[in-house]
């Protein structure tokens, strides 16, 4: 049997409390000395924040901020930020945020040199090659959620506010040149965020597990994945201020978003769109159609399943996986079915089309059709 596969692993990771005092330190490691600080709008006055933006301050990189960055971000979103990049003679963005805050910071360190439509990068082919490499401004990424993983990804999510359609816009140089995770800023997180976002890094294990594709490294990452989740989600979401259960479940985003690039799957598919049309929230949303995405590839995944279920101590093998899937979403409070979570009067073939417009759909263990992917959309609803 011969392998041919493309495999590419994080950057370098400022892990522990309290590291946030490193950002100068990681700015100029970078060869950033003016840094736009790049967030969402309800981060931008809280105390995690303004406390960051004095530490950079006080080291002399000035405390310049862009949060016009909605929790879907839009190429609006994203032209503000690069004006306001140009405006303030920028070298480099600070990441920092959620995946919202992350993705839009390093699209606008992508962007600001470059000449062609952002919608000519999508994550396509070698469409990446498009851009011009040189024009791409360094970024050092601080994530205060655990979910996305962005800050160890060389992507970033954009909402196409015409289309609703969200697109995946690709550059090997937008991964990061430096991660800050420091435990102590997931601390104030909402109980709702933290159990949406902590959802999220479970599903880019549980789907990475499930690809067909090869790639022995990332099947063990997702696996270890899963279980740091498993053990530590619902610590963090009942007692907001373990630090252990905050720390594990920060390792377990960057480690969900290194695993998925062995591929994602239906429950991506379909939770892009959704949160396109409805603005739902993304990790909530996966974690709404993460099991009736898990029986409708029982066929292809059971074997596997029941391997995790064994691996993460789970009695009953897939059965026994499914059953603690809703027990997790039992325990978080996430909503039962995309009707309680808010999509109302869904166009259902619109949905679809999008669906499998996806990229992630192409790594679904079973192959997504339009009639299998809208009756998936109706066992979500």
């Amino acid at each position: 049997m011969v392998h041919t596969a493309n495999w590419n692993y994080p950057t370098s990771i400022r892990f522990g409390a309290g590291r946030i005092a490193e950002l100068p330190a990681a700015c100029k490691a970078a060869g950033i000395s003016r840094p736009l600080l790049v967030t969402d709008k309800g981060l931008a006055a809280l105390p995690v924040t303004q406390s960051t933006l004095a530490i950079m301050e006080a080291a002399g990189l000035g405390a310049a901020i862009f949060a016009d960055v909605d929790p879907n971000p839009n190429e609006a979103n994203l032209d503000a930020g690069v004006a306001a990049y140009k405006a303030g003679g920028h070298d480099g963005v600070v990441a920092f945020g959620g995946g919202s805050g992350l993705d839009l910071g390093k699209l606008i360190a992508l962007m600001a040199g470059q000449t062609v439509s952002v919608w000519d990068l999508e994550d396509i082919g070698d469409w990446w090659t498009r851009a011009d490499a040189s024009k791409i401004a360094p970024i050092v990424a601080v994530p205060t959620t655990a979910g996305t993983g962005s800050e160890v990804g060389r992507a970033g999510v954009l909402t196409n506010s015409i289309t609703h359609r969200k697109k995946i816009i690709f550059h090997p140089k937008i991964m990061p040149a430096i991660v800050i995770c420091d435990p102590e800023l997931t601390v104030g997180m909402p109980k709702m965020i933290t159990a949406g976002t902590g959802m999220d890094a479970f599903a880019h294990c549980l789907e990475a597990y499930c690809s067909p594709f090869w790639h022995p490294m990332s099947q063990g990452i997702a696996l270890e994945g899963m279980r740091i989740v498993s053990d530590n989600l619902v610590r963090a979401y009942n007692d907001g201020t373990d630090i252990e259960a905050r720390a594990e479940m920060m390792a377990a985003a960057a480690m969900g978003a290194t695993a998925f690039q062995k591929g994602l799957g239906a429950i991506h598919s379909l939770s892009h769109p959704i949160g396109a049309v409805f603005h739902t929230h993304h990790g909530t949303t996966n974690a709404v159609v993460m099991q009736p995405v898990l029986k409708f590839n029982r066929p292809a995944i059971e074997t596997k399943i029941a391997r995790a279920a064994d691996y993460l101590g789970i009695r009953g093998g897939f059965d026994g996986f499914y059953d603690h899937v809703g027990s997790l979403n039992a325990a978080l409070s996430i909503p039962a079915n995309l009707t309680a979570l808010g999509v109302k009067d869904p166009d259902l073939d619109e949905l679809t089309v999008m669906a499998l417009e996806d990229p992630s759909c192409g790594g679904n263990p079973i192959e997504l059709t339009a009639e299998n992917t809208r009756a998936l959309f109706e066992a979500c609803l």
